[in-house]
């Protein structure tokens, strides 16, 4: 049985069709700006729930009704089709520069015709990085970019085993090797852009691994069977001439 926070049940209880002309989702933003100057209002549209707006802020999703007066904020689920539409709708908000100035500090696999490209954050020694590894070697058309972003705080050895993948002569079989197969590569070190990576991760906003990033800017975090990660890459293709489960935090 799933708990219900009692915002829902108040979101049901306002959730009466709304009387007269509903006003347009933009002049609905103006108005909640000029009720509520402080505050960020990205964007404003219409529910699932009649009468009911949903109310971008920042990174908050709250839910009003035409007056702006009462906001709840809460997650709205739908019951038949066992969705938390408010979690989802945070996912597909949520956008992050494509690191295509920095393809050079990440490890480069093409398969297929390589049309579609995606940037991949992981950390060797996550195990929801090699759940994905897995899922990973099932797309096709595809150019994924990875970077090494070992999460030290939580693996001790991540990043010594992470210079290591980086400094084998082929990069992208060590790192196939020791996701797919756990083959551990031999102990060496050289120059490698782990520090840039960290730096550019915390930039991008990044906060675990695995975090994907499609060529548009949409953020995937956390492992996702092949499947969804195909239907989420859809048709876009790379913006360069290059060519969820759990996440840890």
């Amino acid at each position: 049985m799933i708990e219900r926070p009692l915002s829902l049940v108040l979101v049901a209880a306002l959730a009466v069709p709304a009387l007269g002309r509903a006003e347009e989702p933009a002049a609905l933003v103006e108005k909640f700006r000029q009720l509520y100057p402080k505050t960020t209002f990205r964007e404003v549209r219409p529910s699932q729930l009649p009468g009911l707006y949903e109310v971008v802020m920042g990174e908050n999703i709250a839910y009003t009704d035409e007056s702006g007066r009462y906001f709840i904020f809460g997650h709205l689920f739908d019951m038949r089709q066992q969705l938390d539409l408010t979690a989802q709708r945070k996912l597909d908000g949520r956008r992050a520069e494509f690191p295509a100035p920095y393809l050079a500090q990440a490890i480069r696999t093409a398969r297929g015709n390589g049309s579609r490209s995606l940037a991949v954050f992981s950390d060797p020694d996550c195990p929801y990085c090699r759940q994905l590894e897995a899922e990973l070697a099932r797309l096709d058309n595809v150019t994924i970019h990875t970077f090494l972003y070992p999460l030290e705080a939580l693996h001790p050895e991540a990043r010594t085993r992470a210079v290591s993948v980086w400094c084998a002569p082929d990069r992208a079989r060590a790192w196939s090797d020791l996701m797919l197969t756990g083959r551990k590569p031999r102990l060496v070190a050289c120059d490698n852009p782990i520090d840039d990576n960290l730096v550019l991760g915390s930039r991008l906003g990044v906060v675990g691994t695995p975090t994907l990033i499609a060529a548009d800017g949409r953020v995937l975090p956390g492992s996702a069977s092949a499947e969804k990660i195909d239907q989420w890459l859809g048709g876009v293709n790379s913006g360069t001439q290059d060519a969820g489960k759990g996440a840890d935090q």
